[in-house]
């Protein structure tokens, strides 16, 4: 039976901790779907099309992960998509303490929600443990390097969608 994960995020844009956790999830499960929010009571930097690009992009350029990852968006649950695309499982990655405490409360809602979807945590590299999408486009608003936090299509991107406001 092929085994489906879900790992659901804003990407806003995607990191190299977001492309870590993808490419280790992939190498546990035969198949992660990244689903991209497409939440309109946010204002994100990307719209969803062009957050799904980025993603294709940053994993086009990474190992074993061609085959098995697909980029999807979506709005509402995250088990609702779980269950209507086969996945057991939400993956999640965590930098910090501080994580797990909101990890936990929504693996435990989605669990209430979905008895037969479990969260997996991913711990990211220690590499990337400090950096978030909300960090970058604040580094980068001030001018400063990001070229270590985000894939090259991402750092290029951001500082064209920086220079338009």
């Amino acid at each position: 039976m092929e085994t489906v994960a879900v790992y659901p995020g804003s990407f806003d844009p995607i990191t190299n901790g977001h492309v870590d956790v993808v490419t280790r999830a992939a190498a546990v499960f035969d198949r992660v779907i990244v689903a991209v929010l497409a939440n309109p009571r946010k204002a994100p930097l990307f719209d969803v099309e062009t957050r799904i690009r980025l993603i294709g992009e940053a994993l086009a350029e990474t190992a074993n992960t061609t085959n098995t990852v697909e980029v999807v968006a979506f709005d509402g649950l995250t088990v609702d998509l779980c269950r209507t695309r086969g996945a057991t499982a939400i993956v999640r990655g965590l930098r910090a303490v501080s994580d797990f405490e909101t990890e936990m409360q929504l693996a435990h809602n989605n669990r209430v929600l979905a008895p037969e979807v479990d969260t997996v945590f991913f711990m990211t590299s220690v590499a990337n443990g400090y950096v978030s999408s909300s960090l970058v486009k604040e580094i980068a608003t001030f001018g400063g390097d990001v070229s270590t936090m985000v894939p090259a299509g991402a750092r290029t991107a951001v500082a064209k969608a920086l220079a338009r406001r």
